[in-house]
């Protein structure tokens, strides 16, 4: 690549759009893009790399540039349109992406659920022991001109992933999701079998997943999981509120003991995974162990905070699996406090074609509120609302409003757990301001 280019980045704040402009920004190209107005948990990372980011405007489009098309936006975006009047050279995000991992052993993270999580862990324990560049949806990137691994999260969204043809693929699950764009369940499968197929070395997939099962690929298929059908078995499973520990096995192959300090069983299995495509390059697996016990997540995945008496998570979570996933997650850590979820549903159709089994996720919490659904710039109504899934809810489900979180502070020396993908974190900061003003004022 020559380095005298100028990458603009279309939609630069999307959590894939960001870890790629800091890839690029590291290996020595001068990046800057666009976005909106709002913040967003992504951009901070842009501003201390000192990457500029402008507002949508079709004049930013000058010559010289090599335009990111960011997949939120189709060709029809003023800027996009723009670039193309002026010649200028568009790339899509997955065809950057599948450019950059040449040359490097590439690992993708796929799965309906867990890939961001899963892609973070590996990042981090593969950095630790050799040079690794690292594409995390939570908009965290790291380009290493020398690196031997390249880890990157593949966004199953609009098929985006079978542009790319990794060494090692990580299958968390395969789950209904995204009902605006796959048809059914058969779909989405279909997709993950492409990518299967695309995968060069080996594929390590979650054992107690149906469709995982019946996957077909050119290359072996590695199951990890808890019981003896695994390749990748978890044995001596022990969870405290200080995080969980395990034996790991292959087939009875004895690969060490581990600790991690993070909670809920899908950590297990994350890290089960990374285990599991470490001893396949190699690498010690005493190391690996080492750099397990240094995690601290990812954003927006079981983010904490405290203020007076009460614990704050945020996290991500926005499909029945994940809601249920952070809820086990938030009852290992503390086993004796009331749990209360406030959920915000993102996008019409999703809540729409997932609804019942929303409800049992979310009655998993001790007491549950919703916000109104977030819909996004591709779905803006629906027959759909909140107060159709409160319904559902027989532990709570009533609806608060950004003008009135007063209902949170009727709960002490408890956890309240913010999940959803769309701008749920207002909620959040809103009711954190109530609750410091109220412990400011007890003291």
């Amino acid at each position: 690549m020559n380095n005298q280019k100028v990458y603009y980045f279309v939609g630069i704040k999307g959590s894939g759009m960001s870890s790629l402009a800091l890839i690029l920004h590291d290996q020595g190209f001068k990046v800057e893009g666009s976005d909106i107005d709002q913040y967003t948990f992504t951009q901070r990372g842009l501003e201390l790399a000192g990457i500029k980011v402008y507002s949508f405007d079709e004049n930013n489009m000058h010559e010289g540039l090599t335009v990111i098309a960011g997949n939120a936006f189709t060709a029809d975006h003023p800027e996009l349109k723009k670039a193309r009047e002026m010649g200028l050279d568009i790339v899509s995000y997955p065809e950057m992406l599948s450019c950059l991992m040449e040359g490097y052993t590439s690992i993708g993270v796929a799965g309906s659920h867990g890939k961001t999580s899963t892609t973070g862990l590996l990042a981090h324990v593969l950095s630790g022991i050799a040079p690794t560049s690292y594409l995390i949806g939570d908009g965290t990137g790291k380009g290493k001109p020398d690196a031997r691994f390249f880890v990157y999260e593949a966004d199953e969204y609009r098929r985006h992933f079978v542009a790319y043809h990794p060494d090692y693929s990580i299958m968390t699950n395969i789950d209904f999701d995204h009902p605006d764009y796959f048809t059914g369940i058969d779909d989405v499968f279909d997709a993950f079998e492409t990518v299967a197929k695309q995968t060069k070395k080996g594929i390590f997939a979650w054992g107690d997943d149906p469709l995982l099962r019946k996957i077909k690929a050119d290359v072996p298929i590695y199951y990890y999981g808890t019981k003896d059908s695994d390749d990748f078995q978890a044995r001596d499973i022990k969870r405290t509120t200080k995080g969980s520990e395990f034996d790991v096995f292959y087939h009875d192959e004895p690969l060490g003991h581990y600790q991690i300090p993070i909670f809920g069983e899908h950590n297990i299995l994350n890290s089960l995974a990374v285990i599991a495509v470490s001893h396949f390059e190699k690498v010690d697996l005493e190391e690996i162990a080492k750099e397990l016990l240094s995690f601290k997540g990812v954003k927006r995945r079981f983010s904490e905070k405290y203020i007076g008496d009460m614990t704050i998570i945020d996290d991500y979570a926005h499909h029945p699996s994940e809601i249920k996933a952070t809820i086990d997650a938030a009852r290992q850590k503390y086993p004796d406090k009331e749990l209360i979820a406030v959920f915000q549903p993102h996008t019409f159709s999703r809540t729409i074609a997932l609804m019942d089994d929303f409800a049992v996720s979310l009655n998993l919490a001790d007491k549950v509120y919703l916000t109104d659904i977030f819909s996004s710039a591709r779905e803006t109504s629906g027959n759909v609302s909140s107060e159709d899934l409160g319904a559902k809810i027989v532990k709570g489900g009533d609806i608060i409003k950004l003008d009135n979180i007063s209902p949170l502070l009727d709960y002490s020396n408890a956890v309240v757990i913010f999940m959803g993908a769309g701008d749920v974190q207002k909620y959040e900061y809103a009711y954190e301001e109530l609750l410091s003003n109220l412990s400011f004022k007890n003291n």
